[in-house]
């Protein structure tokens, strides 16, 4: 019976769903606000989809077997009519996941920032806008002695972050000094010290994310250098929770990985999807952590206990701005597998796609990032009810 229904009922079907829920959700008006702050400060969205991009072409020339140009035939495109397009049954378990941590993203480090992270460890230590300066500073001040600590770890993986690439372009070439296997130990050493830096890296962007959406809020202007430095300074309060994120991360994510490479470890891959789901886990239920971090001069304790009564006081809204956001990126999941699995192997599509795809990815996340900045505003200043708080 089900064969027999044209195609543009469910269709229709989806998209007025989608429509009613979008339009009489309780988070509706900071959903518009989060619209309007990324059409006024494009950068939110851009940066995102800039580090996407740069991600996905390190992939591609990486991991790409590339024969000749000809493999990039634009021809192959006009062709779309006979492209084998999967089914909803065949993709969808490989979207849930990836759908699960970009909804966590929002709230902890929405984006890869490999392989430009080395470009910004080469601006950190060079002091570029005075950052390198503003990070010490506020280490010291923050964490005193310890900060010194702190910023050595920084530091180190800094170095780290620039190895990675001379390391893994040098993997062949170091083939007859040292065994398959030292190298494969050496090079997962480097991968884990550098995904330190990568991702306090992400955490900063996004803090510097983070105000720049509440400079909209508050209707004020800024000059972009003293914005930077301010944002460090924010950024070295979520240290203290961005912290303990890497730590977890790297006990049950990454080390687990890297001693893979020293002693037999059975199964190591197959309980990286697990490992994967309680990182978001944990990220989800701790949400609003960072973003009162990063607005606040709190310590974790204080910020832990603002979580608890804002999760207590809008626990309704926060529901649906979570659901609201999964819905979103298991859309654009979705979409993802269905072209990746038409295209199959013809490369010319298949970059034009992702092309496509690290744009609108970074739209999205830009724009549910503004968003949560304003719901969050505008329920910790109990103005959730005026429809009109913004209005420019």
């Amino acid at each position: 019976m089900w064969q027999n229904v044209p195609p543009f009922y469910p269709l229709l079907g989806l998209f007025v769903g989608y429509a009613l829920v979008m339009f009489f959700n309780p988070v509706r008006h900071a959903m518009a606000d989060g619209f309007r702050c990324v059409g006024r400060y494009n950068r939110i969205w851009i940066t995102f989809a800039l580090l996407g991009f740069g991600y996905f072409v390190f992939q591609f020339v990486t991991f790409t077997p590339i024969r000749s140009w000809s493999d990039f035939d634009l021809g192959k495109i006009a062709s779309i009519s006979q492209w084998y397009w999967p089914r909803f049954t065949d993709i969808w378990r490989e979207t849930p996941l990836p759908a699960l941590e970009g909804v966590a993203g929002i709230f902890d480090n929405a984006t890869t920032t490999y392989p430009l992270s080395v470009v910004a460890a080469v601006f950190m230590l060079v002091n570029w806008r005075g950052l390198h300066g503003a990070l010490v500073r506020a280490l010291r001040k923050r964490y005193g002695f310890w900060g010194y600590l702190v910023y050595l770890i920084l530091l180190l993986s800094a170095l780290a972050s620039l190895l990675k690439p001379i390391v893994f372009w040098q993997l062949p070439e170091w083939s007859g000094l040292v065994p398959a296997a030292g190298l494969l130990r050496i090079s997962a050493t480097v991968d884990a010290i550098a995904f330190v830096f990568e991702y306090l890296l992400g955490v900063y962007i996004q803090v510097y994310l983070i105000t720049v959406c509440l400079a909209w809020i508050k209707g004020v202007s800024f000059e972009e250098g003293e914005l930077f430095r301010f944002a460090m300074r924010r950024f070295s309060y979520v240290l203290e929770w961005a912290g303990i994120v890497v730590a977890v991360s790297t006990l049950i994510v990454r080390l687990p990985l890297v001693l893979a490479y020293f002693t037999n470890i059975p199964g190591v891959l197959d309980y990286l999807p697990i490992a994967r789901v309680l990182m978001s886990g944990l990220i989800i239920a701790f949400c609003s952590v960072q973003i009162s971090l990063a607005l606040h001069n709190e310590t974790l304790i204080e910020a832990m206990r603002a979580h608890a009564q804002f999760v207590r006081q809008n626990g309704g809204r926060l529901g649906w701005f979570l659901i609201i956001c999964g819905v979103h990126f298991f859309g654009i999941m979705i979409c993802d597998a269905v072209m990746r699995g038409a295209i199959a192997d013809r490369l010319g599509a298949l970059f034009l796609w992702k092309l496509s795809f690290a744009f609108l990815r970074g739209l999205l996340t830009g724009w549910l990032l503004a968003s949560w900045v304003c719901l969050f505003r505008q329920c910790e200043s109990g103005r959730i009810n005026q429809e009109k708080w913004i209005q420019y």
